[in-house]
């Protein structure tokens, strides 16, 4: 049970901000085909955030034992050696789960591989244009895998959720600094040069505006109706002026959590 505790604390504080939203949009855009498909995807998604997540806790437990004092590392669960071995030991675990499933979802595996080293050992997450550019293909990665697993199909896509992944893609690339707001104190301390740290006012403005504009084309893009329209514009624009007005860490939680939602929505 105790190691259950461990991994499950590697990735509770992303089921709100990764595992749901990807899941969802699987079940929508695989579509699903049958119910007991579901459970695949969420484990397929949660081994993988597992795998991100350990690689990067291991790169610099000090600055968690200042900001995030709850993970597992500095809160005194796994030693840091046991967490590097199990960091190394999900790579294979990954690639043979989803060989299981077809060529492709391997071959995503693979490839989110190669980039969790690049963002982490190789520190592409210590400027905000090699992080963002990483974390936006390897979000990618892990929508298409879960949509292959969701479909009847998992060795190819349907047109309409390629469209989906490109349309979520397009959004999430000029979004994606909004889950960078609520860790400015952390990432300033150890020097990491993120969107709102390297242009502040750039970083909130955009969101402000983006998140509207994007729900705007998108209600077009799918043909909702003009109450659906509203009430999606609506709440886009309250999180965007959230992002704009709110600036303390606990409202960076909270407006980070709220545009993980609106990713739902």
């Amino acid at each position: 049970m105790l190691y259950l505790q461990i991994l499950y604390s590697f990735t509770s504080d992303d089921i709100t901000t990764t595992i749901i939203p990807i899941t969802l949009f699987a079940v929508v855009a695989g579509p699903l085909c049958n119910f007991q498909r579901f459970s695949h995807i969420v484990f397929w998604i949660w081994l993988h955030l597992l795998h991100f997540n350990v690689a990067n806790q291991i790169i610099d437990p000090q600055e968690d034992g200042k900001n995030k004092s709850s993970r597992p590392i500095p809160a005194g669960l796994i030693s840091l050696e046991d967490a590097t071995m199990l960091r190394w030991a999900l790579i294979p675990i990954c690639l043979i789960v989803s060989a299981c499933y077809s060529p492709q979802v391997f071959g995503l595996s693979f490839v989110l591989t190669l980039f969790i080293i690049f963002y982490n050992e190789l520190k592409a997450h210590e400027h905000w244009i090699s992080k963002n550019f990483i974390t936006a293909v390897g979000y990618a990665c892990f929508e298409i895998g879960s949509t292959l697993i969701a479909g009847k199909n998992m060795s190819r896509l349907e047109p309409t959720a390629i469209s989906a992944i490109f349309l979520s893609l397009a959004v999430f690339t000029s979004t994606l600094h909004a889950q960078d707001f609520k860790d400015v104190e952390g990432d300033r301390l150890i020097g990491r040069q993120t969107l709102p740290i390297a242009f502040p006012n750039l970083a909130r403005t955009s969101m402000m505006l983006a998140l509207p504009l994007w729900s705007i084309c998108l209600s077009r893009v799918w043909g909702m109706n003009t109450l659906c329209t509203i009430a999606f514009t609506g709440y886009a624009t309250m999180v965007g002026l959230r992002f704009m007005t709110c600036k303390t860490s606990q409202a960076a939680r909270m407006s980070c959590k709220l545009y993980s939602v609106r990713g739902v929505l």
